[in-house]
């Protein structure tokens, strides 16, 4: 049997959303209307402001023009140690060094927390080491794409970081988020507003009904490559994209163990697998990344 986070005989719909963008409120340029602004006009469904350890809250998207969008609370804890987004925060968390407080906090309260840029090489050092994620729990993701650490040290992917959780029976997400400081750059065909985000599967616009999409595991990260389907059929599996030219299988820990170059991939789950996720690659570079599809546990 498998277990798959997506379920298309439910109504819904795709909606497009980035959870990780600066104000000048912490290290941003621009104040925040002026990026959502910038998110509207990219056509964006939801947005997260995600000051470095300021909480931005309902309170403070009240007094913005929204444009239709729906704006999550939150923050990013950053000082003393590893970045955490607490997605849809009701109360800013102290930055505690010891950063299980911090998700258990988060836990405790409202929202869920995803580990940001994982492999951003920080003062010679990796941000998040693998040790130091397989020694914290309770987190539901982490940040399989972070367009910021395109323009700074380090690798903005985390397939193989993920890939090695997976391996160890962590059921976490991957995310996709643009981490942008400024909204108006453009340089060399690289950008920092809409250069990473995450598609949602849901029938529920409001930051509740898109939060508890996202904590099923029902979306998937993407920086241009769409997808339409993911369809299970007893050990089958077919993944629908609009515009992948080659689609990837990974098993554990990143194993490939299948291939198409074309925009649609049909598998069986294989016997030695324990999860299945799939990476779709696309036009000038594009990519998505699908969420782990376990096998069942039965007992």
């Amino acid at each position: 049997m498998i277990d798959s986070p997506y379920d298309f005989s439910s109504p819904g719909g795709w909606l497009r959303g980035n959870l990780h963008t600066h104000t000048n409120r912490s290290d941003g340029k621009q104040p925040m209307q002026e990026v959502v602004d910038r998110y509207h006009s990219l056509g964006y469904d939801f947005l997260m402001i995600s000051d470095h350890d300021v909480l931005t809250a309902e309170s403070d998207y009240a007094a913005l023009d929204s444009h239709g969008m729906t704006l999550i609370p939150g923050n990013e804890v950053s000082a003393h140690g590893m970045h955490i987004l607490h997605v849809h925060a009701d109360n800013k968390v102290e930055p505690d060094p010891d950063r299980q407080q911090v998700i258990d906090q988060i836990n405790a309260s409202q929202g869920f927390a995803v580990m940001c840029h994982p492999l951003w090489n920080f003062r010679g050092r990796e941000h998040a080491p693998l040790e130091s994620l397989q020694a914290l729990n309770g987190y539901i993701g982490v940040e399989v794409y972070n367009a910021g650490i395109e323009l700074l040290d380090g690798n903005p992917e985390a397939g193989y970081r993920w890939d090695s959780l997976l391996h160890d029976g962590r059921r976490v997400w991957g995310f996709a988020n643009d981490d942008c400081h400024d909204v108006t750059f453009e340089q060399g065909g690289m950008r920092r507003a809409g250069a990473g985000w995450n598609m949602v599967w849901s029938d529920d616009a409001s930051a509740q009904g898109i939060v508890s999409a996202m904590q099923a595991g029902a979306f998937y990260a993407s920086t241009g490559v769409m997808i339409d389907r993911i369809d299970v059929e007893g050990v089958t599996i077919r993944l629908q994209t609009k515009n992948a030219s080659r689609i990837v299988a990974l098993q554990q820990v990143g194993r490939q163990c299948a291939a198409a170059d074309a925009s649609e991939l049909t598998i069986e789950f294989p016997d030695d697998a324990t999860y299945l996720r799939f990476e779709c690659y696309g036009p000038r570079g594009s990519k998505a990344w699908t969420q782990p599809i376990f096998r069942k546990e039965t007992t």
